[in-house]
């Protein structure tokens, strides 16, 4: 009978001689693009807060953590307990830590103590894309994607609900009270008065420390409408002295909250929005992102409350123009970004925008445009609308669905972004700026290709 020969496997060998790192994985592992790339960045902003710290036992180097940082971003592995278990158990972390095993409260607290500078790695790998010319800023779109909020839904109440609920808890504290009270009469005639019973009930404890919270969520909710009312009021004022308001009488500002404005115990900076086409809500937040055409490259990010686009226009052009030194040839946006007044104010200057005043059906192929010179006479918003039916502006605005949607895709499919693991607006927005860098970081990997043989990818 013959005997079926095998490769030599022996779990139980020792190695005579030390592996280096280098030998783990292939040399166009993204695990060493990301450590060269971590090495050509500017981490001053990082390292400078070790320099004249005292302490005892020596931290963990600054630039590693950093590194295992943004692969874990990169891979769609951000929780720190699960990259602590990664550096023990997988080898691209094991080659970027060098070994070390960090325990995840230390990459929890670093990230979160070193958040603002990590953030500001968007613009440093933003000039990497450029200088790889990967941005060509001919043609950006804009669009938004509601993200999770860690935190749940129901854990949400109406102003209306807080203030059916405050005077109940006063209620039911006060009985509280007069009952602990008549006990201690009782107790004191039982055993005398030496036994302290100043200890605070369970149920008690409870019902203080939720007054305490929605009176605080009260208290915020009513300073958002004070300031709310009197941005309307700037507004109206506005129009007033620009003379727009052409005879019109606006109702004064309300300077108290609609009764059903939520506000989330857990994340009280998220706000419940509408996802998956507006056919349900979740506790969010919008994340803005304004793409490049050329390879996909993020070029501007943000975060925001508001659970619609149409105030975020202004502003990410903004970013853009910042975060390049360069105005895009064109922008497209879909209809929840119409402004029709400031987007002419816009449209005067080197960008040409593409941005339909109505939300356009899917597959909508729309009408033709007439032929001739656009009329003088018509509204802006038909003017866009014309241009929008041309052929040209026809196949620019197709540029939008296939240059910005992806990369939701991207993020959210591909690497399992769904839901913010950090709270409060500018927590996310950090994280959120993460997630878009490590995007880029992707990016720039699969344009550049393998690093030649011997020596480490170059980003000068």
């Amino acid at each position: 009978m013959s005997t079926k020969t095998y490769r030599p496997y022996v779990p139980e060998q020792m190695f005579l001689m030390p592996l280096a790192l280098q030998e783990w994985l292939p040399p166009e592992h993204l695990v060493y693009f990301v450590s060269d790339a971590v090495d050509a960045m500017d981490l001053s902003a990082i390292l400078s807060v070790y320099e004249d710290e005292t302490r005892g036992y020596p931290p963990y180097h600054p630039v590693m953590l950093t590194k295992i940082l943004l692969y874990g971003y990169c891979i769609g592995v951000p929780s720190s307990r699960k990259i602590e278990r990664r550096c023990e158990e997988d080898i691209g972390f094991r080659v970027l830590a060098a070994n070390n095993q960090p325990d995840f409260r230390t990459i929890s607290d670093f990230r979160k103590r070193h958040l603002s500078a990590l953030k500001e790695l968007f613009l440093q790998v933003l000039r990497m894309c450029q200088k790889a010319g990967l941005v060509k800023l001919g043609h950006v779109a804009l669009d938004g994607t509601k993200v999770k909020a860690n935190a749940s839904k129901h854990k949400a109440m109406s102003y209306g609900r807080m203030q059916e609920k405050e005077p109940e808890l006063e209620k039911e504290i006060e009985e509280f009270l007069r009952k602990a009270e008549s006990v201690d009469e009782e107790e004191d005639r039982k055993y005398g008065k030496d036994k302290r019973g100043d200890e605070l009930p369970e149920e008690l404890a409870f019902r203080e420390s939720r007054l305490k919270k929605i009176r605080e969520a009260m208290a915020a909710l009513e300073e958002e409408a004070r300031t709310r009312a009197e941005e309307k009021r700037q507004e109206i004022q506005s129009m007033e002295s620009e003379g727009l308001k052409r005879g019109r009488k606006f109702p004064e500002p309300d300077p108290t909250p609609d009764p059903k404005t939520q506000r989330n115990f857990t994340d009280p900076d998220s706000r419940i929005m509408p996802v998956s086409g507006g056919k349900s809500f979740e506790q969010a937040y919008n994340c803005q992102a304004a793409v490049d055409n050329q390879e996909q490259v993020i070029v501007a990010c943000e975060v925001t409350q508001e659970p619609n686009d149409k105030k975020q226009l202004e502003a990410m052009i903004k970013k853009v123009q910042k975060n390049t030194k360069k105005k895009p040839g064109e922008l497209s946006a879909d209809a929840g970004y119409w402004n029709a007044k400031r987007i002419e104010e816009l449209g005067k200057g080197q960008t040409g925008f593409f941005i339909p005043p109505n939300k356009q059906r899917h597959n909508d192929k729309g009408l033709t445009a007439e032929r001739g010179r656009i009329p003088k006479h018509l509204s802006f918003a038909d003017k866009m609308r014309r241009k929008l039916r041309t052929k040209k502006g026809k196949a620019i605005y197709s540029k939008r669905k296939e240059t910005v949607e992806p990369v939701f895709g991207q993020i959210k499919q591909g690497r399992g972004f769904r839901q913010f693991l950090l709270r409060g607006v500018e927590k996310v927005r950090g994280e959120w700026s993460l997630i878009c860098t490590t995007h880029n970081l992707l990016k720039l990997w699969r344009a550049q290709g393998p690093a030649p043989p011997g020596r480490k990818w170059a980003f000068a």
